[in-house]
């Protein structure tokens, strides 16, 4: 297939990067590209929500209590935040691949270390550091998988790769429930770091730069061309320049946090740092002490982990979102996707006492929240242009995860002051409906399109 006469410029004959990736079908290569970032958030689902399946197990093997939990549950989340709000700038600057690559080695080591942990305090420190890692890699592979997707499919297919963040938390319920019965809690946290490891070697041999930041940051033609010939084949043989466009003009010379909080980009951002704090709320509230309320509820350990690994599950669903983001209003479509988290949230909470019934319920409010929450990377790389995109993912998702922190403290509170379990599930379904909210304003605010 040609290039469409948008390709090029008339004045510089420079061909338009972003016009070749809309020009040809998804190549073999962007879907190598998909894998590994597909991996690479697969395994930060994993690492992130391990400490969940295995806080049973902690307080009863180092009698903690409940309270005492808290922190080491939400030490992660600290670390999330601040590799999330440090690494985009730096990706925005020095490019996303390295940034990817150190960060999945960092959560390796860290989550490797945490397995050999003899206390509390050493545990919650290396969970800091895990969460470092994880919070640099996400906004990253976000970027990077958007920033090689044609216009007309960057929804669904960058929804479809943020999926490996629910089914990774999911898989490491699954595998808890197995592994720890027969090689303790240590043995979750030993896979936890060795598979990223091992992935580090295959990003460094074979993930590309994003070529739209290797146009933006003027690299030479020749490496740009290299990767794009391998999704266009021979009709970007023999081009000297390439160029792309952007849907709204920028500063010359801005990039990063200058543009994500620019006149044009900071009600949006804070609408979108808003929503995502929510539902990462009602995410790290339920992930981190489902298998505790339900093994108060009257199950047994085995059962409360295999139910609650069901939530994280659900967001597969994404995947249907996406299509319909590229369809249709984006901000609308994840805005009702929160409403339906509030009241499918509630109706767990109903339940109690029901085991048939709270399965049903955990997995239809797994698959809304999910599909909603793994749907906002998409929502924010879409919003920013090239220079503050890296930035504008990583900041709404490095701030969204003080809304874990809540999360984790907001249940430990709940459970503090002796509200049953119907009461605290009604509390957290609160949080969607202000993150439906905050969508709304979005949209209502005229947002830049997408470029």
């Amino acid at each position: 297939m040609g290039l469409s006469p948008a390709a090029a410029s008339p004045e510089s004959k420079a061909v338009n990067v972003q016009a070749v990736l809309n020009a040809h079908p998804f190549s073999r290569y962007q879907w190598l590209i998909f894998s590994l970032c597909f991996f690479i958030v697969l395994f930060d689902g994993f690492d992130t929500a391990a400490i969940g399946y295995i806080a049973p197990s902690l307080m009863a093997e180092w009698d903690v209590s409940k309270s005492g939990l808290a922190p080491v549950l939400s030490a992660a989340l600290f670390g999330l935040a601040g590799g999330a709000m440090l690494s985009g700038p730096l990706a925005d600057r020095f490019g996303r691949k390295q940034v990817l690559a150190g960060a999945v080695g960092l959560f390796g080591v860290a989550c490797l270390c945490s397995a050999l942990a003899l206390d509390l305090e050493t545990l919650t420190a290396l969970r800091f550091v895990t969460g470092l890692g994880l919070g640099a890699a996400m906004p990253n592979a976000v970027t990077l998988m958007s920033e090689y997707c044609p216009d007309a499919r960057r929804s669904i297919i960058t929804n479809a790769m943020f999926c490996g963040f629910p089914l990774g938390a999911a898989f490491g319920g699954f595998l808890a429930a197995w592994m720890i019965p027969y090689w303790g809690w240590r043995s979750v946290l030993l896979l936890g770091g060795t598979a990223p490891l091992l992935l580090v070697v295959l990003l460094l041999v074979l993930l590309p730069e994003s070529v739209r930041y290797m146009v933006a940051k003027q690299y030479p033609a020749e490496r740009i061309r290299q990767v794009l010939s391998r999704i266009a084949g021979a009709s970007v043989q023999g081009v000297r320049s390439f160029a792309m466009t952007e849907s709204k003009s920028v500063a010359p010379g801005q990039h990063g946090l200058a543009v994500v909080l620019s006149r044009s980009y900071w009600l949006g951002s804070a609408m979108l740092w808003l929503a995502y704090f929510m539902g990462l709320v009602i995410f790290y509230a339920l992930v981190n002490w489902m298998p505790v309320l339900f093994k108060e509820a009257g199950l047994d350990t085995r059962t409360s982990t295999l139910v609650a690994a069901l939530f994280p599950l659900g967001g597969v669903g994404a995947v249907f979102f996406g299509w319909l983001m590229d369809r249709f209003n984006a901000n609308r479509i994840i805005a009702i996707g929160y409403a339906l988290t509030a009241l499918s949230i509630w109706w767990i909470g109903q339940e109690a006492g029901r085991l048939g019934w709270l399965v049903v319920a955990v997995f239809v409010a797994g698959t809304v929240m999910n599909t909603a929450q793994s749907s906002m990377p998409a929502l924010a790389a879409a919003f920013y242009p090239t220079s503050g995109r890296a930035t504008g993912v990583a900041w709404m998702l490095g701030i969204g995860r003080f809304g874990g922190i809540a999360g984790s403290f907001l249940v430990a509170d709940l459970t503090a002051r002796q509200l049953d379990f119907s009461t605290i599930f009604a509390v957290v379904a609160v949080p969607g409906l202000i993150a439906m909210a905050a969508l709304i304003v979005k949209q209502m605010a005229s947002a830049p399109a997408r470029d």
